[in-house]
């Protein structure tokens, strides 16, 4: 008789060289851990009794003052001949109510009326220009009594693994969803004003962390987070947004001081450049259109102004701000918002040349990459083929189409090219000119989804295109049960589910596939129903802590089980914010009160935080 430890071992080296799961069929109850003490009787007895079940009191270990200040670019005033003119100005705010008519400067093509004028057609609705700040806020300590640990679960992670050196762990945020202050201080429009266009919540506020910022990285440093992702706004930094337009100097300060806050705290900061708001100038306001699985198709990226216009706009950041910023990226999530071929084809050629512009005239020492959107497709039956067929695709078509040519200096993925309108392959040209410009594999994994080919078959779905066609242009089903009826994992409030397995084979797909550094840029869970609840219950989050740390556990082992160089994670988000007109789906590691813009750390952050210090190698 076969051992079952032989052959499930037997079948997960089968399932590895075919990547595919692995489900063991046994019956009866599973088996007991080895238990080291005798199996004896119990033997019952009295004892004197006392309170012996005392609290250990321990703190989160904040982030010491920084002693020196890592340089990664050559400074502004170096770096900017690289531009042959960059001039800057100011324009102010634009408030509920005000017209283009007070304004005296109209013959200038970038004067205050024309920058009024994008609000004025913007056409806001139920605007509110102010939170409760209006001007940057002063930072307080937060008070050790914060810095408490919560009590721990019963139950917990059991590796005995401790990160690499080097690895990058933090918390992060975007702009759109936790600055507000949106026409204030020369900012433009982007498409997200206009994205919601009922009663549901806007940008307009969200968390103020455009003035609160000090604050906010004060609460991080002080919970001991060593690397800050955030975003910067194009419109902040180019009102006008094209090459050739002025830079808005209030933003190149605010920003500025920004990173230079996070530095000041014993931080570190990682910055992306494009994360979903796009200038309003590119988009079809009244062509916003958005498919359930592949997001918004006329979100501005197939504009033909596009590529120049975004690498001028890197150009701008990174001559500012690289010298002092470790890791950039380029985009967040760039399919939701470009899957239409003109679309993702502007992304990888922006993308490339800013690339080069860091690497080849910046002389860049830090790391650039970008980071993509995908929650993993896994076979519905693991041994049927066409199951396994159907999960290719749907992973090859979400990354391939960036991955191939950047990280491979690949063809655009045959499933992309027979299946969108326009689709034309990459010359040898381009793709020697792609090929190599990324420094790690950007993923944002939050959860998996199972997979299988549409009723009628892939080839009959591509044959039938028609915008009545959900499926269309993967042609797969995507499910949240597994082939025997079981939800994949524990429910969040959104679309996330816990799968830490799942992930785990998520990161060996994308390290063998790609042959890059992963980088799990995002990874987040919004409890089940937690908006509702009592302060109290919503900061012990335990579910939250289930989810990052058994995906911090599942990255050790993958690390050091599977040879999957994991470059680092970021916890999605630092603080419950802005979900694109909802604010029920809360992601955040901090509570935030909406009517004081108080702050309270969650029992996750102290637990994730907690989890990596104790299992932390040397800092590079």
């Amino acid at each position: 008789m076969w051992d079952t430890g032989i052959l499930v071992s037997i079948a997960a080296l089968l399932a590895a060289a075919e990547g595919q799961e692995v489900f063991i069929t046994t019956k009866g109850p599973a088996a007991r851990p080895q238990c080291t003490h005798a199996a004896t009787s119990p033997s019952y007895y009295f004892q004197p009794f006392s309170y012996t079940l005392n609290e250990t009191v321990r703190y989160a270990t904040s982030m010491p003052s920084p002693t020196t200040t890592k340089k990664y670019a050559p400074a502004y005033t170096d770096a900017l001949k690289h531009f042959t003119s960059l001039s800057t100005t100011t324009w102010g705010n634009w408030l509920p109510g005000e017209t283009v008519i007070s304004a005296t400067d109209s013959s200038d093509p970038y004067g205050q009326a024309a920058w009024s004028s994008m609000w004025l057609e913007a056409d806001l609705q139920n605007y509110t220009a102010t939170g409760i700040y209006s001007t940057t806020v002063s930072p307080t300590p937060v008070p050790t009594s914060e810095l408490v640990l919560p009590p721990s679960d019963y139950f917990g992670p059991t590796d005995c693994y401790s990160f690499p050196d080097g690895f990058v762990f933090g918390v992060a945020g975007s702009a759109a969803q936790i600055e507000g202050a949106v026409a204030l201080e020369g900012r433009s429009p982007s498409l997200l004003e206009k994205l919601i266009a009922d009663d549901r919540p806007k940008d307009y506020v969200t968390n103020e962390n455009y003035y609160f910022y000090k604050q906010d990285i004060q609460r991080l440093a002080a919970m001991g987070v060593e690397y800050y992702s955030f975003t910067i706004p194009w419109t902040r930094i180019l009102p006008f947004v094209l090459p050739g337009t002025p830079v808005n100097q209030q933003a190149i300060d605010h920003y500025d001081d920004l990173i230079n806050t996070v530095l000041d705290a014993g931080m570190q900061p990682i910055v992306t450049m494009l994360h979903f708001d796009s200038p309003l100038m590119f988009v079809a306001s009244d062509n916003i259109t958005r498919h359930p699985d592949i997001g918004y198709n006329n979100a501005g990226y197939q504009n033909e102004t596009f590529t120049d216009a975004f690498v001028n706009y890197g150009k701008v950041l990174l001559t500012h701000f690289a010298d002092r910023v470790p890791i950039w990226v380029t985009f967040n999530e760039p399919l939701l918002y470009a899957f239409n071929f003109q679309g993702v084809d502007n992304v990888v050629h922006a993308h490339a040349q800013v690339y080069k512009f860091y690497r080849d005239e910046l002389n860049g020492k830090g790391r650039l990459g970008i980071k993509f959107n995908d929650n993993f497709g896994v076979p519905k039956d693991p041994h049927n083929d066409s199951h396994v067929h159907a999960a290719n695709r749907f992973n090859e078509m979400q990354l391939g189409f960036f991955g191939n040519p950047i990280f491979l200096g690949k063809q655009y993925p045959q499933s992309i090219l027979d299946t969108l309108p326009g689709a034309r392959p990459l010359n040898h040209s381009e793709l020697e000119d792609i090929k190599g410009t990324s420094d790690f594999f950007g993923i944002d994994p939050y959860t998996a989804t199972v997979v299988s080919p549409a009723d009628e078959g892939i080839d009959a779905c591509v044959a039938n295109w028609s915008a009545s066609n959900i499926l269309l242009p993967y042609c797969v089903k995507q499910e949240t049960a597994n082939g025997y009826g079981w939800n994949i994992g524990y429910r969040s409030e959104s679309y996330v589910y816990i799968t830490p397995t799942y992930f785990r084979e998520y990161l060996s797909y994308l390290w063998n596939t790609f042959r890059h550094p992963v980088f799990v840029s995002e990874f987040g869970f919004p409890v089940y129903g937690e908006a509702d609840k009592d302060l109290p219950d919503q900061l012990f989050d335990s579910p939250r802590s289930v989810y990052y740390l058994s995906f911090m556990s599942e990255i050790l082992k993958s690390i050091y089980e599977d040879g999957v160089h994991v470059m680092g994670a970021l916890a999605w988000s630092f603080v419950d914010n802005w979900e694109f007109g909802d604010y029920s789906a809360q992601f955040g590691i901090q509570v935030v009160n909406r009517t004081t813009q108080e702050r309270f750390y969650k029992k996750s952050f102290f637990d994730v935080v907690d989890y990596v210090k104790s299992r932390q190698g040397k800092k590079v």
